[in-house]
């Protein structure tokens, strides 16, 4: 089992060519070109066309702002701060529009699998099948799988890749409503996992 946490802080951000936002890659794995997972977070300061991911399940969620409009080739969707996080096909590269200045995303993308990305519910435990899981929080709290427990700082990601599937929770170091933390999971296709 390895666990790694990322304090994202500490991570260098990358500005976009389009000069649309930054981007702070928090977790490539494994690490290298033909990564299976990657997790960043990304800060949104104008609107424009997302990336092209071909073959990648992407998840996104609004971590901080007003929130986003993705406009799709059939549909817009509206995403806000607190409200669930969207799957879609990383191919699609919607439009993002701005719903009230800058915002602070949360995207976890996966290759030859499929992945999960769930806000934590206080007080209740998380388990799964995966290959790989992890969570991101906004807030400083405590995680505990079995016997282990890592404290960790605000706007923190911890993962664990070939773990057990002991049950996990989280508990925020101080009194959160809405708790601002999600689990993260990715589960191979049967011809990776072979």
């Amino acid at each position: 089992m390895t666990l790694t946490i990322v304090h994202a802080p500490t991570v260098a951000p990358q500005s976009w060519r389009n000069g649309g936002g930054q981007t702070r890659e928090l977790l490539v794995w494994p690490p290298g070109p033909d990564w299976l997972v990657r997790i960043s977070r990304a800060d949104i300061e104008s609107g424009g066309p997302f990336s092209a991911f071909p073959g990648v399940e992407r998840w996104f969620t609004v971590l901080e702002g007003a929130g986003v409009a993705l406009q799709f080739a059939d549909e817009e969707r509206i995403l806000k701060s607190g409200e669930a996080p969207l799957a879609f096909d990383g191919a699609a590269a919607p439009g993002c529009r701005l719903l009230n200045g800058p915002t602070q995303d949360l995207n976890l993308m996966i290759r030859q699998g499929s992945g999960v990305m769930q806000p934590i519910q206080p007080q209740t435990a998380w388990s799964g099948p995966f290959t790989a899981r992890g969570l991101y929080s906004l807030d400083a709290g405590v995680w505990r799988s079995g016997t282990q427990t890592h404290a960790l700082p605000a706007n923190a990601l911890l993962w664990i890749a070939n773990g057990s599937a002991d049950e996990w929770t989280f508990r925020p170091a101080a009194t959160q409503h809405p708790l601002r933390a999600w689990w993260l999971g990715y589960t191979p296709n049967q011809s990776v996992a072979d």
